[in-house]
């Protein structure tokens, strides 16, 4: 018996044959020196949206977080775990980024189950319901601004808005307040559209987002 899926494997090989030993050099370097990444990217755990294939990064040149629906939560130091949060930390402290890129996506699935309450009527769904209670208060502002419209209009504009409370979020953080207020950091929000490829951008001073 396989201690991993043959298919986990195989890719593992292809991967050390194609990529790894043409790029030895690269990964030695890393190895010995450690990360620098210019920016951190917060996205999806989706897995048709990748944001190293996106950006066509190399290993270390991004420092990505992924959750469901690409959610920041706000700063708040009562829970016990904060994941989202401490990456953040450290991208920003330690690694001292100079972007922090939250990149929504097309049928999101997390955006979906927050419109239709799916999560919450799933008794079994023990974590969901109250990650996605992140944007609770921009999903009713959405379904309220947008009633009448098609249901996949809404969802589309809930995945945008989304991405404006993450990065609002983010400047709730004293870290980020400190950095960007020097000009150390800069925040970025954007959008992948999966069928057709494109990548939108969030202008913050309009709140609309801008194709690249």
């Amino acid at each position: 018996m396989s201690l991993l899926p043959e298919p986990l494997v195989d890719r593992y090989r292809r991967f050390k044959f194609r990529h790894f030993a043409p790029n030895i050099d690269h990964y030695s370097d890393l190895a010995a020196h450690g990360q620098n990444p210019d920016i951190m990217v917060v996205s999806c755990c989706d897995s048709r949206v990748d944001p190293e294939t996106i950006f066509s990064a190399m290993p270390g040149e991004l420092f990505v977080v992924r959750n469901v629906a690409n959610l920041v939560p706000p700063y708040e130091t009562t829970g016990k775990y904060h994941g989202v949060s401490a990456a953040l930390e450290f991208a920003a402290l330690n690694l001292r980024v100079r972007h922090i890129l939250v990149l929504g996506h097309s049928g999101c699935g997390g955006i979906r189950a927050s419109i239709e309450r799916e999560a919450a009527r799933q008794t079994e769904a023990q974590f969901i319901t109250n990650w996605m209670s992140i944007i609770d208060e921009g999903r009713d502002r959405v379904i309220g601004a947008w009633a009448g419209r098609p249901l996949a209009e809404v969802r589309a504009e809930l995945e945008r808005e989304a991405v404006r409370i993450s990065v609002d979020n983010l400047r709730t953080f004293p870290c980020v307040q400190t950095l960007e207020a020097k000009g150390r950091l800069h925040l970025h929000g954007g959008h992948f559209d999966i069928a057709s490829g494109t990548l939108s951008i969030l202008n913050q001073a309009t709140s609309q987002f801008v194709s690249v």
